[in-house]
């Protein structure tokens, strides 16, 4: 009897094995992820300019494609799309930044009087509604949020040592990754040949799954890419006609919105609305010119914009998006985040193609 039990109990946890591992190919295929997963993770810090110069290289390398399928050669379609890059690398560099920074010191700059004007509206509501704003408690709390506000403020306009380091590994990455970025491009067969006589030689299962989420990465990229210019241009020209103060900060702010799908979009609301709030107040029209902007912009990116873009991209649940974000973007940070997605779409393209894909390649294999 305690044999028979013990041998249903052997069958049950060989199906069980052969549901979760469905065949040798299978195995390979976890293994290559884990083992890629813990170098990228504890290589980051040491060999991040690469992992940036592939991430910009992959991106490069669809429109490189397309440029060759209108019958130009492959190296003069790396050569204009490199040079393009080069061209958008200092625009950001020389104009863009340059902008955005000096506009972010003047906002900086303005704190002490913003938190004033802050405090006398609120006095001013403690007086109208003294059973939701207590006047005492009020005075006890903008003294510790000014001293915060202005620590912070203080932080973000000194030049300490730590910044000097910073610019240092700006200058390196500015020099390294355009380099390797082109080689990249340049050289792409060879450093695929390179790299796959590394792997195992039955990788079916593997070069399976990559072609199926392979569109989907670059769908999606492309697309993020292509909604964060959109968004800054239309908002740009929207604040600027408004004569909104900080127009080119605030344009960018919208477009790194975009990276950071439902929270960007919340956390842009407080400095817009507050930059426009604080210039004109809330009696005249100025103000709700700019939120009815704000409101349309927003709408037209959720409507038009992103189902135009991402039409063809995977769709991911809004919590497995946000864990997502929170989960990569801990580990990596700034890249973790913009990366969040098709990270996550990668596991996904991984779990649900994985057993599905193996059971058709073993039954192919046995037919």
């Amino acid at each position: 009897m305690s044999t028979q039990v013990q041998f249903v109990t052997l069958r049950f946890l060989r199906n069980g094995l052969r549901q979760l591992l469905p065949n040798t190919q299978a195995v390979l295929l976890a293994a290559t992820l884990i083992l890629s997963f813990v170098l990228i993770y504890s290589l980051s810090d040491l060999l991040m300019p690469v992992f940036v110069s592939i991430v910009l290289a992959y991106l490069l390398e669809g429109i490189v494609r397309k440029v060759e399928s209108m019958k130009v050669s492959r190296i003069v379609a790396v050569y204009l799309v490199f040079l393009s890059f080069m061209i958008g690398l200092g625009f950001l560099l020389f104009f863009l930044l340059p902008v955005v920074s000096e506009q972010a010191i003047q906002l900086v700059q303005q704190i002490p009087d913003i938190l004033s004007r802050s405090q006398t509206e609120i006095m001013r509501l403690s007086k109208v509604y003294p059973q939701f704003f207590s006047e005492k408690k009020i005075q006890q709390i903008m003294p510790l949020a000014q001293k915060e506000l202005l620590g912070y403020a203080q932080n973000l306009l000194s030049v300490s040592a730590a910044s000097v380091v910073g610019l240092v590994s700006v200058m390196i990455y500015l020099f390294l990754v355009p380099m390797m970025v082109f080689f990249f491009l340049k050289d792409k067969e060879l450093f695929l040949s390179w790299f796959v006589q590394f792997l195992p030689s039955e990788r079916h299962l593997t070069v399976h799954v990559w072609e199926e989420i392979d569109d989907q990465i670059g769908n999606y990229v492309h697309g993020k890419f292509a909604e964060v210019f959109i968004l800054w241009f239309i908002s740009f020209a929207t604040f600027a006609a408004l004569d909104l103060h900080y127009a080119m900060l605030l344009a960018v702010l919208m477009g790194i919105q975009a990276i950071i799908p439902y929270i960007g979009a919340t956390l842009v609301t407080f400095p817009v609305l507050g930059v426009a709030y604080f210039q004109w107040g809330l009696s005249g029209d100025d103000f709700m010119y700019v939120l009815i902007a704000y409101s349309i912009i927003q709408a037209l990116d959720g409507v038009i914009l992103v189902p135009l873009l991402f039409s063809e991209a995977v769709n991911l649940h809004a919590v497995a998006i946000i864990i997502a974000i929170l989960f990569f973007g801990g580990l990596w940070g700034f890249w973790g985040v913009f990366l969040a997605i098709p990270l996550a779409t990668v596991v996904k393209a991984v779990l649900t193609s994985w057993p599905r894909i193996g059971s058709n390649i073993e039954l192919h294999r046995n037919y």
